[in-house]
């Protein structure tokens, strides 16, 4: 058995996690919550001076945000659309038919108006078009994420939680920009430091995880969304974002599946 599955499993043994039957899917138990939550409140007294906007947004997003985002340029492997069922009558009957069979039924559904956000900043940078405050803005928020990854691996999952600040050892990183262009964009994200990732070792040291990055995306959100600075100029952005489970995972593989053994430093810098 893989070091990858091990660990899942001892997730699931200690009724951390939940299996759902689909890779990259699972439920969250109580005791797992319980340290997300804590975590949470964490980020929430470290960034209290910021003066950040708080700001919760749903799973889902405008499908032409996504479009203009420049997003399925970049990586169309990761987007998910929402379908639903639009037909009538008759189609109904052939659907219901097609499942009794066992067919595929996909065809008899049709692309709806938002997509699954594939990143938690997306869905603030309409907010912000138009002219910033002097000093711009800082939006804080957690969201639902959802990426096509579907892995055993626990760490790469197809619907997490991002806990994000967006404004108008570290290692410099890039994204999995798609095909052969993509390889020379990600090549230029690293020489630019434009991505920066926080990794520590969940499934292995030779391997570690990234559990917080920083994106700064120069003119290119401000561009997109109408989002200027007093004077006129095109604002900049920048967004830091916190991987929730992966920290929590973090956590468990380091100090062990029982919270109230860990270190007590660790456990007053999560607070009650």
């Amino acid at each position: 058995m893989s070091s990858k599955l091990s660990f899942y499993d001892e997730l699931v043994a200690h009724k951390l996690i939940v299996p759902v039957g689909v890779p990259g899917a699972f439920g969250r138990g109580p005791v797992f919550e319980n340290v997300l939550a804590r975590f949470d409140a964490a980020i929430s007294r470290v960034g209290k001076g910021d003066g950040a906007e708080r700001f919760l947004f749903p799973p889902i997003l405008d499908r032409k945000v996504l479009e203009k985002s420049e997003f399925l340029d970049s990586f169309p492997q990761l987007a998910g659309s929402v379908f639903s069922f639009t037909g009538g009558d008759a189609q109904h009957g052939e659907l219901r038919e097609r499942l009794r069979d066992g067919q595929p039924w996909g065809d008899l559904q049709s692309m709806t108006g938002v997509v699954l956000s594939p990143a938690a900043c997306y869905p603030v940078y309409p907010s912000l078009a138009g002219t910033l405050p002097d000093g711009g803005r800082t939006i804080d928020m957690q969201n639902w994420v959802f990426r096509h990854e579907p892995s055993p691996e626990p760490t790469r999952m197809q619907a997490f939680r991002v806990r994000e600040h967006v404004r108008a050892r570290s290692v410099v990183a890039s994204d999995p920009f798609f095909g052969r262009g993509g390889r020379m964009l990600a090549a230029s994200q690293r020489e630019q430091a434009l991505k920066f990732e926080v990794v520590v070792p969940i499934l292995s040291e030779e391997a570690p995880t990234a559990i917080c990055s920083f994106n700064y995306h120069h003119e290119h959100f401000g561009k997109i969304f109408g989002i200027k600075t007093t004077d006129g100029a095109v604002a900049q952005t920048a967004c830091l974002g916190f991987g929730m489970e992966r920290v929590v995972m973090a956590l468990f593989r380091t100090h062990g599946f029982v919270p109230a053994e860990w270190p007590l430093p660790v456990l007053e810098a999560l607070g009650p």
